[in-house]
């Protein structure tokens, strides 16, 4: 059986319902929020699971070199799209779990939820220690995902909204295996047909994601609830964790 993840239709018929323009454009300000938390002293990034690029873009138009890695062939040609006129880009079609580059980030970044897709939960750990491996000492990796706390705060079984392209998505999310895991299915009527995308994926409280950091080696592990560094409490928006080698 295929990974969802590597059903390149999957990320076509969802693209409109994930990357929204609003989206697309606050990721320029979530780069500019998130340089003021961390530090950073050299100009060497990472964007893993960069999909159509939009925080990639915004690095680079900062003075960042930036390697943009994704397994999804049409999210790296819209990412490619999106940074055309952009310097300092190089494009990786691969595998999280595959990429290493020993020693070669300043920073790494990994955002909108793109960790914890696979259905052995070790490959997760096999990821950061890559992701470890790949920085500089004193690098620092970025994580950004929709933390179980919140999502416990948050979650509707059922919703549906209207996309750009005038089709209507339904959302039902079905938590499993103990809240351990969610099981998606996006439906989306576009021109009168129905198509069903189902993923599942991890879910990590704070807890839990930094146990699996420190599992991998890293230090210093912080938990905010946003790009503005807030504290991870009943108001949090998102689980970011922000870690040094």
């Amino acid at each position: 059986m295929t990974d969802w993840f590597a059903d390149e239709s999957l990320w076509e018929g969802l693209y409109p319902a994930m990357f929204s323009e609003q989206r697309m454009d606050i990721a320029e300000q979530e780069i500019e929020q998130l340089l003021q938390v961390i530090e950073v002293e050299g100009r060497q990034a990472l964007d893993l699971c960069c999909g159509p690029g939009r925080h990639t873009v915004a690095l680079a138009r900062r003075g960042f070199q930036v390697t943009a890695v994704d397994r999804s062939s049409f999210l790296l040609r819209k990412a490619q799209e999106r940074a055309q006129g952009v310097a300092g880009i190089e494009w990786v079609q691969q595998d999280m779990r595959a990429f290493r580059r020993e020693e070669a980030f300043d920073l790494v970044i990994n955002l909108f939820t793109s960790f914890g897709y696979f259905e052995d939960p070790q490959e997760d750990l096999q990821v950061l220690k890559n992701l470890r491996a790949s920085l500089r000492l004193g690098g620092t990796l970025v994580m950004d995902v929709m933390g179980k706390e919140v999502l416990a705060r948050i979650r509707q079984e059922t919703m549906s909204r209207e996309l750009p392209d005038s089709s209507l998505l339904i959302q039902r999310n079905q938590v499993i295996d103990d809240w351990t895991r969610v099981r998606n299915t996006w439906t989306v009527i576009r021109d009168g047909r129905a198509t069903d995308h189902v993923f599942t994926h991890w879910i990590y409280s704070a807890a839990e994601l930094k146990a699996r950091f420190l599992e991998a080696g890293f230090r210093d592990i912080r938990i905010f609830g946003d790009f503005l560094g807030s504290p991870y409490g009943a108001a949090a928006n998102r689980l970011v964790l922000v870690a040094v080698r």
